[in-house]
């Protein structure tokens, strides 16, 4: 324990102490079960989504969903008669990102597997479906694909979790899981 300068000038030739060398074997081991850690539960611990990218047009996008959503609406919610879209069990469902909303709000079966196609049409957004441990980044220009098997019933948030303006606080949608 140094509080002054070591009376050699030359510290690197000095003998280590037995608790300094200690310290540097406890660092040493506790960074391989760190690493290792890391490694098994990248591999056990199912926190990868499986999901793809694709490049697409915006407004290609845009009119998919929009047709989509018109084809498969059930009810209107809100003052703004945002539509509540009923996905078909196991099949592909659509949601996009705009200055400052998700639309439309989705209604999936608890126990379905559904492909959720995800995209931007204008700036970065941040998909957190909320409270699950979800947490995509939406570009423009691309369809982000992931699989999703909801296990439980009821009403998740879904926030954007990037900057996008001035009304990023206010972008929030929903997506009701039922059971059927």
């Amino acid at each position: 324990m140094a509080l002054t300068s070591p009376e050699a000038r030359i510290w690197w030739k000095e003998p280590l102490h037995k608790f300094e060398i200690i310290w540097v074997l406890i660092a040493f081991v506790w960074g391989l079960v760190m690493f290792f850690t890391m490694v098994w539960w990248h591999i056990t611990g199912e926190q990868n989504l499986s999901n793809e990218a694709y490049r697409v047009n915006p407004d290609d996008y845009a009119s998919r969903v929009e047709a989509w959503a018109a084809e498969n609406k059930v009810r209107e919610e809100g003052d703004t008669g945002i539509p509540v879209v009923r996905a078909t069990a196991g099949g592909d469902v659509y949601m996009l990102a705009r200055l400052w909303e998700w639309w439309p709000i989705l209604e999936l079966q608890k126990g379905q597997t559904y492909r959720l196609h995800l995209s931007s049409l204008d700036w970065l957004h941040g998909f957190s479906l909320q409270p699950t441990n979800i947490n995509i980044q939406v570009h423009p220009d691309y369809e982000m694909v992931i699989t999703i098997t909801p296990d439980e019933a009821g009403e998740f948030g879904v926030v954007c979790n990037e900057y996008c303006g001035i009304g990023h606080h206010q972008m929030v949608g929903k997506i009701y899981v039922v059971e059927e």
